[in-house]
């Protein structure tokens, strides 16, 4: 998976660098380690139109058919702020003897609000999304975030 402009500038996501923050995964030297920056390497494959890495890391069993990206869309992002990485467990961990605190810390939830711009018209995406690391094929069973899907708060 290409990525363009690794060592110079700073990240799309809001990071120091691309080479130093989002680069590394973009270019497959590196898997994110946390649902967060997954989000974040997500969002900065968005504003590079790489399709080749929001197919990869979209989970099978929810990942589009269709095109993701139309590269023909006008479309200019502009910013990201993180509201939330909230990690469904935090609770159930305080418990003792908890069956479920394992399975758990492979889910985790981003809130998080992006702004760009549609022929020159400005807009907010606020979104929840749900985030799953399990073992991918692809990498020989190797675990990985995944992004599962997101929902709209009002």
């Amino acid at each position: 998976m290409p990525t363009k402009n690794v060592s110079q500038g700073s990240c799309p996501c809001g990071g120091p660098t691309l080479a130093a923050c989002c680069g590394p995964y973009l270019a497959g030297e590196a898997l994110p380690p946390t649902a967060e920056a997954l989000m974040r390497s997500r969002y900065t494959a968005y504003t590079q139109r790489n399709e080749d890495y929001l197919r990869a890391t979209w989970h099978p069993s929810t990942r589009p058919h269709d095109a993701i990206l139309d590269q023909d869309e006008n479309l200019r992002w502009l910013g990201l702020e993180i509201k939330s990485a909230l990690r469904l467990r935090q609770r159930k961990a305080e418990l003792p003897d908890n069956p479920d605190s394992d399975r758990d810390s492979d889910r985790n939830t981003v809130e998080f609000v992006a702004r760009f711009k549609v022929g020159g018209r400005a807009h907010r995406l606020h979104e929840v999304s749900r985030f799953l690391r399990e073992p991918d094929p692809m990498l020989g069973g190797i675990p990985r975030w995944f992004y599962l899907d997101g929902t709209f708060p009002k």
